[in-house]
């Protein structure tokens, strides 16, 4: 009898934890999105992709200009030209050629620098919004996990929560 009871009182408990543990698999939804597909389908991305390019565009400018004032600086020392000027003068313009020289040199990485600050200031809004809204959609509809599409080669079957969020924010699905 006291063995009876143990073996029901054990099946009530195991029935209860397979019950507790279906509802803790029905209550777990997973979604994925691919956050570059959506902040490139965004209009603020295309007006930031626009605006980078003109940056990049006034980089190349400036380089250019630099170059060519190089070169005419070099042209002018290695001219017939120096004879009108000082020993001093001479020296003082080699000097700052000099210093352009190192300038030039050092410009690509400059730009680049400043380019990624640039880059890094005009998208992270646009990440910060497309992230918040995934959010607001996950919640909305109950998703307990979103996944990167871009971070995964296999994944547990979910949905892709981009019509979504496109919806959300107002874009073309």
């Amino acid at each position: 009898m006291i063995q009876m009871k143990k073996m029901v009182a054990v099946l009530v408990a195991v029935t209860g934890l397979m019950a507790v543990g279906h509802k803790s698999q029905a209550q777990t939804k997973i979604g994925y999105i691919s956050l570059q597909e959506l902040i490139f389908a965004m209009p603020e991305y295309k007006k930031a992709d626009t605006a980078l390019n003109d940056y990049q565009n006034a980089l190349a400018q400036n380089f250019d200009d630099m170059k060519r004032e190089f070169n005419e600086q070099d042209s002018l020392l290695s001219s017939k030209d120096t004879a009108k000027y000082t020993k001093a003068q001479l020296e003082l313009k080699r000097k700052n050629l000099g210093e352009m020289y190192i300038k030039l040199n050092g410009w690509q990485q400059q730009a680049q620098q400043l380019y990624q600050q640039k880059q890094q200031d005009l998208i992270k809004p646009i990440q910060e919004k497309a992230v918040n809204t995934i959010q607001t959609v996950a919640k909305e509809n109950g998703y307990t996990y979103i996944l990167s599409k871009e971070a995964l080669f296999v994944s547990p079957a979910g949905e892709d929560l981009l019509p979504l969020v496109k919806k959300k924010l107002g874009l073309k699905p």
